[in-house]
Formats: C-alpha cells, structure tokens, sequence
C-alpha cells in the first residue's frame, strides 16, 4: 500500500485525527448554520417578549418591524413566527402579519385539564421512582421561594422559581415525554403570571402546597402526591378564572 493510500485509510479508521478549520466547510453549510442560529436566537427573544407581555394579546406585528428590533433579516422572523404559531403564543395570518394570540376562558380551562393531566401523573411516578436526593433539597428550597406584594422584581424571581419547581416534578417522574409536556406547558403559565402582575393581582403564595406535594413524594406515597398536585392545580384554576372573569387575557 503506497504511503498516500495508508494515510487516506488512517483518517477514515480515525488513527489520524484531523482538524478542519471552520472556513473549510462549504458556504452553503456555514450559512445555513449562521441562520438556525439567528432564527433560534429571534425565537427565543420574541418568545420571552410575548410571555413577559411586551406585546398585548391580539396585538398586530409585522415581519419588517420584528426584523428590525432584533437585529436580523426577515427570514429568521418567518421561521420563528411559525414556530411561535406552533407554540400557540402567535397568530401567522397571511398577507396581514402576525398576531399575539388572546388568552379565551375556554383556552384557560383546556390549560388547566392539560396542566392536571400531565402533573399529577409526574406527581404520582415521582412518588414512585424519586431517588434524586440532590434535587429534591433543590425542590424544597425552591417550593419556600416568596415575594412582596407589589414588588415586580420579587414576582419575577417567584415566577422563574414556580417553573423550575414544576419542571423539576417532572424531572423525578424520569420520563422524557412528560417532562418535554410540563416544559411547553410552562410558557402559557407563565404568560398568564406576568399578565397578573400588570393588572395588580399577584395571587396566593403556594408555598404549603409545593411544600406537601412534596412530603408525598418524599414519603414514597404515589395517590397522595397526585391528590396534592390536582388541588393544587384546580386550585390555581379557579383564581385565575375568577380573575378572567370571562374576557380574553
């Protein structure tokens, strides 16, 4: 074998390793790189943007507008639009633009059987596998997280806080399915706590209730856990309702 073909034959068997600086790639693939990350990073900025209520419900955006406040060509917008439309956060309408979808009663109630679905299967499989010692010390530390009436940046913190409490439930149930669910789910929650915020209303803190569920996981008690987190839930449900009072979030 001459030495050219054993040195060919060495990189593909990986007995050489070879370093190929990035413009060595195709343009083509360098672009298409440059823009799933620009569409990634407008995705992520206007998602926060709708969820913190920069942008009101049933508000018109357009393409050129989006474009031109984070910094990028229409194209990124376009793919992040739709899947913000996916998201349920964004309405495409074609040759009018894009509309921040409204909140409806009938929407919070969908939400909350959604929410109870998911969660209180978490809750119950958590009861049964939890060995995360680690992260159920983080759990309790998040579930006594408060904040100050009229104190934005105090909710806030809670906010972040009640989703990681949330996510982490899901992440003792050791299923990627329903952690992915509670993931997604997230957003609107968190949409509608930002909402209450700008209208005055910071709710009940629920610390005891995080609290509970999580003696019921703790004590490896799998009906009890899932009991806990449906009042929980329904709980939540019915403030936020009283709240709509039957008009479009």
């Amino acid at each position: 074998m001459t030495k050219v073909r054993k040195e060919t034959r060495a990189r593909i068997v990986g007995r050489e390793r070879v370093n190929l600086p990035v413009t060595s790639l195709p343009r083509i693939a360098i672009s298409k790189i440059s823009n799933d990350s620009l569409s990634q990073r407008v995705y992520q900025s206007l998602k926060r943007d709708i969820i913190t209520g920069v942008y009101q419900p049933g508000e018109a955006l357009s393409e050129k507008d989006l474009a031109e406040k984070y910094a990028s060509s229409r194209t990124p917008v376009r793919e992040a639009a739709v899947r913000l439309q996916h998201d349920n956060l964004l309405k495409v309408v074609p040759n009018r633009g894009y509309f921040i979808t409204k909140i409806s009663v009938q929407d919070l109630v969908q939400l909350y059987e959604y929410r109870a679905a998911v969660e209180c299967a978490c809750a119950e499989l958590a009861a049964t596998k939890n060995s995360d010692v680690d992260l159920m010390k983080h759990l309790e530390k998040l579930a006594h997280t408060e904040y100050k009436i009229d104190h934005r940046e105090s909710y806030i913190h809670f906010i972040t806080a009640d989703t990681a409490f949330h996510v982490g439930i899901a992440q003792l149930a050791r299923n990627q399915l329903l952690l992915h669910a509670v993931e997604a789910v997230r957003c609107h929650m968190e949409r509608i706590m930002y909402a209450a915020i700008d209208i005055g209303y910071y709710g009940q803190l629920p610390g005891r209730e995080h609290c509970v569920i999580l003696e019921a996981i703790n004590a490896r008690d799998p009906r009890r856990a899932r009991q806990l987190m449906y009042d929980h839930i329904f709980g939540s449900r019915d403030k936020v309702l009283q709240l709509a009072g039957g008009s479009n979030m």
